[in-house]
């Protein structure tokens, strides 16, 4: 099998996983649109995208549902042990996708660094990466945790959080999207994107 038969198999295959997503956006399960979406914003951020990046941002909430928030305790803490425990599942499902459809060891193991995010701040591809569902989480999921906080200040916190972690293209790009979505979800992405750049502006002018 050639290396791009082994590529075009292994999105055939993320997506048969993500296509029993019981979510759904837009009439279509949710994990499966996300991956589209992401590889597109992927491409569109890096036109040379490597099979890694693209094949990563594809998988990078691969049968996500299957492992609730509501398994971990609340709070912070077990949030965090929740993203990791996600991003390791990641992870470790691509490369058993990836080797499964005879892609090349190099590339199963880059993507499954960029879907884990090892390198972040450092390497560009895990950042194009980030930026990418970074957007796509704006574009598929803003909304429907809108509708789920009820509070616009904690909401506001959250996009305002996802802000720092995108880069400076990432983020024009955000605003973008942002300008497309409803009232509420513009209002609260105009008020995150101010307390970005006051904070951003408090750590440039700190001595």
């Amino acid at each position: 099998m050639s290396g791009n038969d082994g590529v075009a198999e292994s999105r055939t295959a993320i997506d048969a996983a993500n296509a029993t997503d019981p979510r759904s956006h837009d009439g279509e399960p949710l994990a499966l649109a996300q991956g589209r979406r992401a590889e597109e914003w992927a491409v569109r951020l890096d036109p040379d995208a490597s099979d890694a990046l693209r094949l990563a941002a594809r998988a990078h909430h691969l049968r996500r549902w299957e492992l609730p928030r509501s398994d971990f305790p609340e709070g912070r803490a077990g949030y965090l042990r929740w993203r990791k425990a996600q991003r390791d599942r990641h992870a470790k499902g691509l490369v058993a996708i990836l080797d499964d459809a005879g892609v090349d060891g190099s590339t199963s193991a880059k993507a499954a660094e960029i879907v884990a995010k090892q390198g972040l701040g450092s390497d560009p591809e895990v950042q194009t990466f980030e930026d990418a569902v970074s957007l796509t989480f704006l574009e598929t999921e803003l909304r429907p945790t809108l509708d789920r906080l009820d509070d616009d200040t904690k909401a506001a916190d959250i996009v305002s959080k996802t802000l720092a972690k995108m880069s400076a293209a990432g983020r024009e790009q955000a605003a973008s999207v942002a300008a497309g979505l409803d009232e509420r979800s513009r209002r609260i992405f105009a008020e995150a994107s101010a307390a970005f750049a006051r904070s951003a502006s408090d750590r440039e002018h700190r001595p």
